[in-house]
């Protein structure tokens, strides 16, 4: 069984948190052990991170950036590569992203974690609150992405 880490920050509208969850459904779907972790409530290490074969990354939209707590796991992840690599890169990652009418932190979010190892599928982008097609492609992903790992 494969194990996939959902690596998200929600806080004030929860609309990001909402597409985590259908990720995941859409990963326990196929049978993957599934975590979620919301950066705002909880930090995760680079050891914590080593166990997992695959992850999704979500975030709103921040002045056009994504979260800041994705980016100190980012930092922590770097530094962590430099000393010990071991499991840290290469695995199979998905990304999505929630904004208010912008949507301008699609690109430095892709740009960024491409470094983490091979992307599966399209990011899925919602605008607001995720409607239902929005979801259904977040479950979808989930899907594809426990499916890399098999």
């Amino acid at each position: 069984m494969s194990s996939v880490l959902v690596l998200y920050h929600s806080q004030e509208y929860g609309n990001t948190g909402a597409m985590a969850e259908a990720v995941a459904e859409g990963a326990r779907s196929v049978g993957a052990n599934v975590t979620l972790i919301n950066t705002n409530a909880r930090r995760i290490t680079t050891d914590d991170y080593r166990a997992f074969d695959a992850v999704a990354f979500g975030t709103p939209d921040y002045f056009s950036y994504f979260a800041g707590t994705l980016k100190v796991f980012l930092d922590d992840w770097y530094i962590g590569k430099k000393t010990n690599a071991a499991r840290l890169s290469n695995k199979p990652y998905a990304l999505f992203l929630s904004h208010g009418g912008g949507g301008r932190a699609q690109r430095p979010f892709e740009d960024l974690f491409k470094q983490m190892g091979t992307k599966v599928g399209n990011t899925v982008v919602s605008a607001g609150r995720p409607t239902s097609p929005i979801l259904e492609a977040c479950r979808a992903l989930g899907k594809q992405l426990a499916q890399a790992v098999r």
